[in-house]
């Protein structure tokens, strides 16, 4: 039985540090050849000159595709009815349509406070002279005092108005 037990006893010793030293640097030297091989071969051109003819070629379909989709009549979905129309002949439908519709009229245009102040009577600048009809006294006049009312449209109600003055400026008298 002392046969056995030395044998167990050399299966399970350890490797020494050495060893596994040794491990590492043919893996390390294998690999220094393979790069010295590998690393300075010229590299054939041929592959990227194949990839780039059939970009070329990939490149002209599209293009042909994209221009027969553009100038020439098709179905787009037959049961739903939906046909392509050659582009120009688009344009052609468009203008036309376009040209029976009659415009509209514009909506009420908002005006800033101080337009609508300097149409009451006060000066739309502040220093500069006064209309001829607006009062000539120092005070402010009660259309300038209270703000106007402007009816706000989608476009203008999210706007800020700007600040009308504090005071208009003193008339000055000729």
């Amino acid at each position: 039985m002392a046969g056995t037990e030395s044998l167990r006893q050399v299966a399970q010793a350890r490797a020494p540090l050495s060893t596994w030293f040794g491990i590492v640097l043919l893996f390390a030297l294998f690999g220094v050849i393979v790069l010295a091989i590998i690393g300075p071969s010229p590299r054939s051109s041929d592959y990227e000159e194949a990839r780039a003819k059939k970009r070329v070629e990939n490149l002209k379909t599209l293009r042909e595709e994209a221009d027969k989709a553009l100038t020439t009549y098709g179905w787009i979905d037959k049961n739903k009815g939906v046909a392509r129309v050659p582009i120009e002949r688009a344009m052609e439908l468009t203008v036309a349509d376009l040209a029976k519709q009659k415009p509209e009229p514009a909506g009420p245009i908002a005006t800033p406070e101080t337009q609508a102040i300097a149409g009451a009577g006060a000066s739309p600048v502040p220093g500069s002279p006064a209309p001829a009809g607006s009062p000539k006294s120092g005070g402010a006049s009660p259309a300038a005092s209270s703000p106007a009312q402007v009816p706000a449209s989608p476009s203008t109600a999210a706007q800020p108005s700007p600040p009308s003055p504090a005071s208009p400026s003193p008339a000055k008298s000729p």
